[in-house]
């Protein structure tokens, strides 16, 4: 299925309520992905990620709309040689290699625009699927800590991926 990352516009306000407001992609992202997803959160979300000089945050735009969203986080500190993403995707599109390939291409990115050697990601060890599409990108599974990750008051492990350059 074809795809492109893009940056957010303001005109996307109403695909990203759409896909975003929805449980089951939630479940997995860290509190600052809200659900429900309001549109004053819409609203906060694609201002604060338009105006990025470079663009650290993109719609991954399938069918002319964006459906999903990918960012890369230059760490800073001793860490500044690192940089961590994060993705998410509407769930009509999953299991159809499009976040693999997102993944794909926010690593060149990444290694092109910001001075790293390392991209990470964090997923849940239970989201499955996550797993899955980090690895069929080419992330190794460097570490896995217990129960360290707490939502909807359950305890869930923290799997730690990367990739160098």
């Amino acid at each position: 299925m074809q795809f492109k990352l893009r940056p957010w516009l303001l005109s996307d306000i109403d695909a990203l309520l759409e896909f975003a407001n929805n449980f089951n992609i939630a479940k997995y992202m860290r509190n600052a992905f809200p659900h429900p997803y309001t549109l004053e959160a819409g609203i906060k979300f694609i201002e604060l990620n338009t105006n990025k000089d470079p663009v650290q945050v993109f719609a991954i735009e399938i069918n002319n709309r964006a459906s999903g969203g990918i960012g890369i986080f230059p760490q800073d500190d001793i860490m500044c040689k690192n940089a961590e993403i994060g993705y998410w995707l509407a769930e009509q599109y999953w299991g159809k290699g499009i976040i693999s390939g997102a993944i794909n291409q926010i690593v060149e990115y990444g290694f092109k625009t910001f001075d790293i050697n390392r991209i990470y990601a964090v997923p849940f060890g239970s989201n499955l699927a996550s797993q899955k599409a980090l690895e069929k990108a080419g992330f190794i599974l460097e570490a896995k800590l217990e129960k360290t990750i707490f939502k909807n008051g359950e305890y869930f492990d923290e799997l730690i991926y990367a990739i160098r350059k």
